[in-house]
């Protein structure tokens, strides 16, 4: 529609004009420094990076405009490398949710022993975790402490034993016994295990009460900061939330500090089995007295969407299967300000990681071989709520069912100090192994081997989604090996410590982009001779995740991954 022009806007828009030009306004100040040195393919990620962690996006959480905004800056650049669509509208594919957050009236942690009551404070010292069956549940019941909440009968550990969970609220410590081996460990610390055992055992409740030694990764202060914002599961065609356990009437965690108040009865003290919680030396009990607890939720219906898009292969065969190359759009969105800003950007969570994967795109999409296998590029939502997007997508391919051969996923690369390395996790488990060692060699950077195997991040990122629908996965993150004399290790943990997951973690870090291409070119090899290959990705033998997940599928329906932190 073609506007009337008024004589009155034309002669303000002359008179701002002729301001801006007078020689008294002001010069522009350029607010982004431009480094004329850089390579191409380093300013295309950083012009990306920048667009994406701007605060005209607010944080990109799931479900709302600024992810929305964002979901379609990258199906644009989709479009502009020439993916083809491969959603279900286009490039994107709805991912449906439910959407909870807490209400702190009427919520309760009474503990009640010797005709004593002792009530714990709200925030302080205990949070309930959202309800996504119901907005107004309660339970009181006897309590019993499990441990870790742990059965592992092949390794020779079982948290239950002797112990009768059945009608009672389990009270237990997060993480794993650390004598198991990593990919274990991982995979029995996550909260999604140990509330699958709880609900099993008849328990109807869970407290989980954190350590010193947890609270010194995460303080409790920290964490509760942003206690308001909302929480997500998927959602079913009836509305429900998938995968919540509904038997568990109430979840609530404790903090350290508090742990006391809980479990100092009955001749136990908290400090004595924190240490014993260390030590390896845990064992459960019967936790004298009763807790009455109560939550309240506001549940709503929520929908984000994924970025799906598609290289043709050019075998004619191998065309039909798809190597995926998968990076989480979202971040948190707004939160508890920090100096004043509250504005939680995820420029290296994951803004980069994107914008690797957009780089690593355009270079296939320019090869001069073209790869035989199709590939795809997944720009996921709902990480940060738990995986969402990735295990929708995974149950609900937008190709064939059972085409996807491989996951190559990018995540927070920490990339704020020059390097000669990156980190390939999880690629002992597979046959992407070869394949990934050649392609480095190829491009000339060293792969270091995981540098906290302790924090089990294979299991705590999108590519899990993939694995648990039996697809070998790894996950590329950036180096440590520090050039000239530079400590990388020193650098990415302050990052971790004062920026990750905080308004910090913007576009004014000194990002090395430089780098950041350099990874893109080590995906772009990697999804080239992972297409290439003739053979079919596979789990290696004897390996844990290819015998739980990879002799058959999941069922063919969305799950959510529960070890990762919200």
């Amino acid at each position: 529609m073609q506007l009337r022009r008024s004589p009155l806007l034309l002669a303000a828009a002359v008179a701002l004009l002729l301001a801006a030009c007078s020689p008294s306004a002001p010069p522009p100040v350029e607010r982004e420094p431009y480094d004329a040195s850089a390579s191409a393919d380093a300013r295309r990620i950083e012009a990306d990076v920048r667009f994406l962690a701007d605060d005209l996006l607010e944080g990109r959480e799931a479900g709302t405009r600024g992810h929305a905004l964002a979901s379609l800056y990258v199906a644009q650049r989709f479009r502009a490398t020439g993916l083809a669509p491969a959603g279900e509208d286009g490039y994107y594919q709805a991912v449906p949710m439910l959407e909870a957050r807490r209400v702190e009236t009427g919520a309760r942690f009474v503990v009640e022993r010797a005709g004593r009551e002792l009530a714990l404070r709200y925030r302080d010292q205990y949070l309930p975790d959202v309800n996504f069956n119901t907005g107004d549940a309660k339970v009181e019941a006897p309590m019993v402490f499990v441990g870790q909440g742990v059965h592992a009968p092949a390794l020779g550990h079982d948290d239950f034993e002797g112990l009768d969970v059945r009608g009672r609220v389990a009270v237990l410590f997060n993480g794993a016994p650390a004598r198991f081996d990593t990919d274990r460990r991982a995979f029995h610390a996550s909260q999604r295990e140990k509330l699958r055992e709880l609900s099993a055992r008849g328990a109807v409740g869970a407290i989980f009460v954190a350590t010193d030694r947890d609270e010194a990764r995460s303080p409790w202060a920290r964490g509760v900061a942003n206690w308001e914002r909302p929480s997500m599961r998927l959602r079913d065609a009836d509305g429900t939330a998938l995968d919540t356990f509904p038997d568990l009437k109430v979840v609530a965690r404790v903090s350290a500090a508090a742990a006391p108040l809980l479990l100092d009865a009955g001749g136990h003290e908290a400090r004595a089995l924190f240490e014993a919680n260390a030590a390896g030396t845990l064992r459960g009990f019967p936790l004298p007295g009763t807790v009455r607890l109560a939550a309240r939720t506001r549940i709503a219906p929520a929908e984000s969407r994924n970025v799906v898009g598609r290289l043709a292969g050019s075998d004619p065969t191998l065309a039909a299967e798809h190597v995926v190359f998968s990076a989480h759009l979202d971040h948190v969105g707004i939160g508890a300000p920090v100096d004043g800003d509250a504005i939680y950007n995820g420029a290296l969570d994951n803004a980069l990681g994107v914008a690797i994967m957009l780089e690593a795109a355009k270079r296939l999409a320019q090869s001069d071989a073209p790869p035989k296998r199709s590939i795809l590029f997944v720009a996921v939502t709902a990480e940060e709520k738990g995986l969402l997007g990735a295990e929708w997508f995974a149950r609900h391919p937008t190709v064939a069912p059972g085409s996807l051969v491989a996951n190559i996923n990018m995540d927070m690369p920490v990339l704020l100090a020059p390097t000669t390395d990156a980190v390939p996790v999880g690629i002992e488990h597979s046959s992407l192994q070869p394949l990934v060692e050649a392609a480095a060699r190829e491009v000339g950077v060293a792969l270091s081997p995981d540098p906290v195997p302790e924090e089990s991040i294979f299991v705590r990122s999108d590519q899990y989604a993939f694995i648990r629908s039996g697809v070998p996965s790894v996950y590329l993150v950036g180096g440590y090996t520090g050039r000239d004399g530079v400590d990388a290790r020193a650098i990415n943990g302050a990052f971790l410590r004062e920026h990750y997951h905080r308004p910090g973690d913007d576009a004014s870090q000194p990002i090395r982009y430089d780098d950041a291409a350099r990874l893109a070119r080590l995906n772009a090899v990697i999804g080239q001779k992972v297409a290439d290959t003739p053979e079919r990705p596979r789990w290696n033998d004897g390996d844990f995740f290819g015998e739980h997940f990879g002799s058959t599928a999941m069922p063919a329906e969305p799950a959510v991954n529960a070890s990762a932190p919200e």
